[in-house]
């Protein structure tokens, strides 16, 4: 039962760590941006397809547990493109607002910068999904 646990964390930081090697992304090697909230491809969906995979194959694709992941998996790639891509157009805003008051450094000084990417793109929720769903079929086909 381990591999519940450890494909769809192996399958997230995969997908973490594959963002450092997507010149898009625009990440340096740190610790911090292990845990980036957006970018090439979703680490979200790489753990949570993971999870619902493994899930499916070991306690069977018609049980109560695999319809709860399936159902955790849509709600949270559903936030993953929709709503933190919202709070990224907010983040941008704010932002933008601070800066045309250039001239008030005390909002500068107060406002800390707010990420403006947060959310992912439809093709980097597909990309991490194929990551998750190879992890969990290749870890359970080894496994097993």
């Amino acid at each position: 039962m381990y591999e519940i646990i450890l494909l769809p964390a192996l399958a997230g930081l995969t997908a973490q760590l594959i963002k450092f090697f997507v010149n898009s992304n625009n990440l340096k090697i740190n610790l911090s941006n292990l845990a980036a909230y957006s970018g090439m491809p979703s680490g979200h969906s790489a753990m949570m397809f993971s999870l619902s995979t493994i899930v499916g194959l070991t306690e069977g694709f018609d049980s109560a547990l695999f319809a709860v992941t399936f159902v955790m998996t849509v709600l949270i790639i559903r936030d993953a493109v929709g709503l933190r891509q919202y709070l990224g157009q907010h983040g941008k805003t704010l932002n933008l607002l601070v800066k045309d008051l250039d001239e008030d450094k005390m909002l500068d000084n107060t406002y800390p910068h707010l990420l403006e990417k947060i959310g992912h793109t439809p093709l980097q929720v597909f990309v991490g999904s194929i990551i998750g769903i190879s992890i969990s079929l290749i870890g359970f086909y080894l496994i097993n």
